[in-house]
């Protein structure tokens, strides 16, 4: 793991896109994730990455998981304690959730993807990873996600680190909790998010990168590494 001022990275050689006429066009959209606690800023993070990239002509689309399928609508309701159910069925929810976000013939990940689309993914297999492996063991949850691995990986996982007790803050001013947000749930899932990307982070592209109190400067940061997806021409 190497560091540049705030961010820590796993490096892995990446194919740059082309560029015509000052646009950059690829004949595969570029997959970039966003993975990181709760409250961490992520969405914030993502969003503003995506006005960025689009301000440079490169067309994006949004998602997240849980998705907005049924798969989705059923794992909300466990999260939000709608539904009674054993971490395990979650685990394995979240597995079969993601699959689909991936292959679904509509609007899969990988649809987009195929069409030169660069996708931005709120949470991917990492998050259950982390938040799972860390209830049932982490083996198990990594062979549910051995699909989704040997489908499609990231082209870079971001993952925004900030402290358990600042994302816990961030999380009580929402209002409602959701089964994972507490401050003994953010302490363990931040210490499994690394302890995962130690053991089944072999091949990937990790950019762990500071939540700073100024979004601009996270932000700032985020661009370095995903400038380096197009050949450093961001």
């Amino acid at each position: 793991m190497l560091a540049s001022g705030g961010v820590f990275f796993f490096p892995i050689d990446k194919r740059a896109g082309l560029w015509y006429n000052g646009h950059i066009m690829a004949d595969k959209g570029k997959f970039i994730v966003f993975e990181g606690t709760d409250g961490s800023g992520k969405s914030t993070q993502m969003k503003l990455l995506a006005k960025y990239l689009k301000g440079k002509g490169i067309e994006c689309l949004l998602t997240h998981e849980p998705t907005d399928s049924p798969f989705g609508g059923v794992l909300r309701a466990c999260l939000t304690g709608r539904i009674e159910t054993d971490e395990r069925a979650i685990a394995a929810l979240f597995a079969a959730d993601r699959l689909d976000h991936i292959t679904n013939p509509v609007n899969g990940i990988q649809k987009h993807l195929d069409a030169g689309i660069t996708v931005l993914c709120d949470r991917y297999y990492f998050s259950s990873l982390a938040y799972n492996g860390g209830l049932v063991s982490a083996e198990w949850v990594a062979q549910l996600n051995a699909p989704a691995m040997q489908l499609l990986r990231a082209d870079l996982t971001v993952f925004i680190d900030l402290s358990p007790e600042e994302s816990m803050k961030r999380v009580s001013r929402r209002g409602e909790t959701e089964r994972y947000e507490s401050l003994g749930t953010l302490r363990r899932v931040r210490d499994a998010y690394f302890d995962a990307f130690a053991r089944f982070g072999k091949g990937e592209n990790i950019a762990v990168i500071a939540s700073e109190e100024e979004r601009d400067r996270t932000q700032a940061n985020i661009r370095r590494e995903v400038a380096k997806l197009f050949g450093g021409k961001l």
